[in-house]
């Protein structure tokens, strides 16, 4: 009961500053490897997922409504639906672990652009209210 608490604090706070996941991710695999690309890849993948809470909890807080959070699920859902037909048809066999990275990589560029966006707006939000 503990471990979750502590584990749920912990995303709490990677999610509400989700670049800093991206640093810390980065200059571990960085240490651990010496390989820049390798890093950078891994660090995008688990970064997309503090930015999912991110974005989520952002939009409720800017417009009063979670369906943004909603609507990302949704949308990461059906890319992985679309990207598994398609390896399936080339292939003949789907790979989880190639969807899972390259969900993790678009979303990662995706909502990070949804980050600053949602960011800037809270900023203007709170700045005329």
């Amino acid at each position: 009961m503990v471990l979750l608490q502590w584990l749920q604090q912990l995303y709490l706070l990677l999610a509400l500053v989700p670049f800093a996941a991206f640093l810390l991710t980065w200059g571990a695999v960085y240490g651990l490897t010496r390989d820049k690309r390798k890093a950078t890849h891994y660090s995008m993948d688990i970064t997309s997922v503090f930015l999912i809470g991110s974005v989520a909890v952002m939009s409720r807080n800017i417009f009063g409504s979670g369906m943004l959070g909603w609507t990302v699920l949704l949308l990461f859902l059906v890319a992985a639906g679309l990207l598994g037909n398609m390896q399936n048809r080339k292939r003949g066999k789907v790979d989880l672990v190639k969807i899972a990275r390259t969900l993790g990589r678009v979303g990662f560029v995706f909502l990070s652009a949804c980050y600053v966006l949602l960011l800037l707006v809270g900023i203007g939000k709170y700045m005329i209210v």
